[in-house]
């Protein structure tokens, strides 16, 4: 990775652009859909044909359309700039709801939809690198363009198996210094991570260390963090008193807040 200080801010502003389109966008996301959540305001779920609209779905289509303007125009500013703001909204749009790439299932409001918030911390701050002049990429390498593809593909690898270990900082942290993701990758999956799923059988001996190491109601100093931003998942909210429960309009688990 290569660091460079120097000041240039027209050759960063785009990669400016995107990081505070990225975080606007996220607290907003966050703000309406634990407004939705508590039922105050005026935002409500979408649906279309009965069938609920992740915000996720809005940020694809925005990452796409950024990239297809990009490439087949490459505009000069300022639509370079709407086209930098455009495709960082759409990745906090898409961020917010990483979870649910992870999982393949609706866990916004559970404990593992936490994973949302550290995927958009970590990729804020791979973009807040971007715009101090971080390059994890290097293409000046001299070790030529095959070592060069294999590396990316390699590291790639390796931040994948750590993301589905149930350690999204270190593989998103490892897209920048390689070894981190190594770590998060040769260590123990979480009981709650899709690769515990498939790899660690119920009554296995990697199973029962999974959930001693990690306890299903462990708290860490970081879930405050997280809880302060996300809200309080589902099986940590209390119970409405019952003449609220009356009141309330009946409403699915799985289609609280706009996801």
């Amino acid at each position: 990775m290569t660091l460079d200080l120097s000041l240039d801010i027209e050759a960063r502003a785009g990669a400016a652009w995107m990081l505070g389109s990225f975080v606007v966008v996220f607290l907003a996301t966050r703000v309406i859909v634990r407004m939705i959540r508590a039922g105050k305001g005026p935002f409500r779920n979408q649906a279309v044909g009965g069938v609920h609209l992740h915000h996720l779905v809005h940020g694809i289509f925005l990452m796409l359309l950024a990239g297809v303007g990009e490439f087949t125009y490459q505009p000069d500013p300022p639509w370079l700039y709407v086209l930098a703001a455009a495709f960082g909204a759409g990745a906090a749009l898409t961020l917010d709801e990483f979870a649910l790439w992870l999982h393949l299932s609706d866990v916004y409001w559970e404990r593992e939809g936490r994973v949302s918030v550290d995927a958009v911390l970590v990729v804020g701050a791979l973009m807040a690198l971007l715009v101090i002049g971080a390059n994890p990429f290097d293409s000046t390498t001299n070790d030529g363009v095959v070592a060069f593809v294999a590396t990316i593909v390699v590291n790639g690898l390796i931040a994948v198996i750590a993301l589905f270990k149930g350690r999204p900082l270190l593989g998103l942290l490892g897209l920048l210094v390689p070894v981190v993701a190594l770590v998060g990758a040769v260590r123990l999956a979480r009981p709650t991570s899709p690769w515990a799923r498939w790899r660690y059988p119920e009554g296995s001996k990697k199973a029962a260390r999974s959930r001693r190491r990690f306890p299903e109601r462990e708290r860490r100093r970081w879930d405050a963090v997280v809880e302060a931003i996300a809200g309080r998942p589902n099986e940590d909210e209390a119970a409405p008193a019952p003449d609220a429960q009356e009141t309330q309009d009946p409403q699915p688990r799985e289609q609280e807040g706009a996801r």
